[in-house]
């Protein structure tokens, strides 16, 4: 019977302890997007985004405008001439290819130099706060299958975050 006895209390003090530890979720990619930094972050990338945009388009008309102009020039001019405008009209579309692809690729490293800058403050907000309330773990809500919703602390983050920063520089 003391056999039995000491099992039971073995197994009600094992579960026990393993209660005391404290899991909990985050939605990272609503705090990127609903906190203040992470709306002031998408509002100036989005106002680089169409003036990249606008650029291109004056560009393209551009290169339009003579590229119907050279066909309309096509049975005057000389073969030669007509090959020759043809080509810097080719290299005037190449570079504007490059130009395209080097602004947009610079858009994209500003966007993840900010995402950088706001996911290290999330690191460090995410460890006083897993420390101040004795959280042992802090998984991303993507990974969670299903939780209690009294688990998922993206809203306590988003209050924390948006009272210690409120806008990232983009340089």
């Amino acid at each position: 019977m003391k056999k039995y006895f000491l099992f039971f209390l073995f197994l009600v003090f094992s579960t026990y302890s393993l209660a005391e530890e404290k899991f909990v979720y985050l939605d990272v990619n609503f705090l990127l997007s609903e906190s203040e930094s992470g709306k002031y972050i998408n509002n100036e990338l989005n106002k680089i985004n169409n003036k990249n945009i606008e650029e291109f388009k004056k560009i393209e008309n551009s290169i339009k405008t003579e590229e119907d102009n050279l066909l309309k020039q096509k049975n005057i001019l000389k073969e030669e001439e007509f090959n020759s405008k043809l080509k810097k009209l080719r290299e005037k579309y190449k570079s504007y290819q490059e130009l395209k692809k080097k602004k947009n690729n610079d858009l994209k490293k500003l966007r993840d130099d900010a995402v950088n800058q706001i996911l290290k403050i999330i690191n460090d907000v995410l460890t006083q706060y897993s420390t101040k309330n004795n959280i042992s773990l802090v998984i991303e809500k993507k990974n969670v299958v299903i939780g209690k919703t009294e688990l998922d602390i993206t809203k306590d983050i988003l209050n924390v975050l948006n009272k210690k920063i409120k806008k990232v520089e983009i340089n």
